[in-house]
């Protein structure tokens, strides 16, 4: 039945995702890079093949053939997706490994996606499910901006630290890392939820490519009257839709953005180029919602 929360549906399956689980409830410098668990991957794919509806598939296919390629020839990849749910990334993975294609086991195969903190600590759940996926954790700059304590300051600036010699070995060894700009899920009636972070600029300095994926459908909804708990979250069947727009290369991408912009302005050149990334994201949304209306 459509619109039961996580916990009532999947309630049932909580106590072996717990058995299963074996992330650290807390995260430090030490422990920031981690494996997906195949066991509870398990799961979740099955929570998919549930709720995914016929004709969920990827879009923009030959983009992301040509991403692949150029990954595999040594450029550094980036996958900057829309974020509207906790199934977007399980729903990305799943669609890409049932592609008839190699390119799309290929790329799941290599993603690394980056991950809060949040997702770890909040909730030995929630952290359960997060773990089917190979992950670096971060301190969001927006939950650091907010702490007051010294030692988790600390704490954070570690971790971050430590994330970003993760990123760069991840990067050395071909693997792709996955982002979602917005660094929160959207949020329906609150549209500084789907600004992209500052820090997404960053990301274009250090990588050579990058494409932007759209994600037209969902499984998993947040719940109206609570959007905070990750297991009130609602269940749907849905036809899912996963598009790759054109493979951009990052560095010409954002230059030609800072320079357009007048030094005297005081604009932040960092916000420019983060929001023009979910400008073309939600262009390449609307694109693909009417392609999915008319079927």
């Amino acid at each position: 039945m459509d619109g039961l929360s996580l916990k009532e549906r999947y309630g049932h399956l909580f106590g072996q995702l717990s058995e299963l689980s074996r992330a650290p409830a807390k995260i430090n410098e030490f422990n920031v890079y981690q494996e997906g668990n195949p066991n509870i991957r398990k799961m979740m794919d099955a929570m998919l093949e549930e709720n995914l509806l016929p004709g969920s598939r990827l879009e923009g296919r030959e983009h992301f053939a040509e991403f692949f390629e150029q990954v595999k020839a040594g450029k550094r990849g980036l996958f900057l997706a829309e974020h509207y749910s906790n199934l977007d990334l399980p729903a990305i993975f799943y669609l890409l490994e049932h592609d008839e294609s190699d390119f799309g086991k290929e790329i799941a195969r290599r993603i690394v996606a980056i991950s809060g903190l949040k997702l770890n600590e909040d909730n030995p759940l929630v952290r359960a499910y997060t773990e089917a996926f190979t992950r670096i954790v971060i301190y969001p700059s927006r939950s650091l901006a907010k702490v007051t304590d010294i030692e988790e300051i600390s704490r954070g600036k570690k971790i971050n630290m430590a994330a970003m010699r993760a990123m760069d070995t991840a990067r050395l060894n071909k693997q792709i890392i996955a982002v979602f700009p917005s660094g929160t899920r959207y949020r329906p009636g609150k549209p500084e939820t789907k600004r992209a972070v500052r820090e997404i600029d960053s990301y274009l300095r250090i990588f050579d490519i990058m494409i932007l994926v759209s994600i037209n459908g969902s499984c998993l909804r947040l719940s109206s009257d609570n959007t905070e708990d990750m297991l009130a979250d609602q269940v749907f069947h849905d036809k899912v839709i996963v598009a790759s727009g054109p493979v951009m290369e990052c560095k010409p991408f954002r230059k030609a953005l800072i320079n357009g912009i007048d030094p005297a302005s005081g604009i932040d050149p960092k916000q420019v180029t983060s929001n023009r990334i979910m400008e073309l994201l939600e262009e390449q949304h609307i694109k693909y919602e009417a392609v999915k209306a008319a079927e």
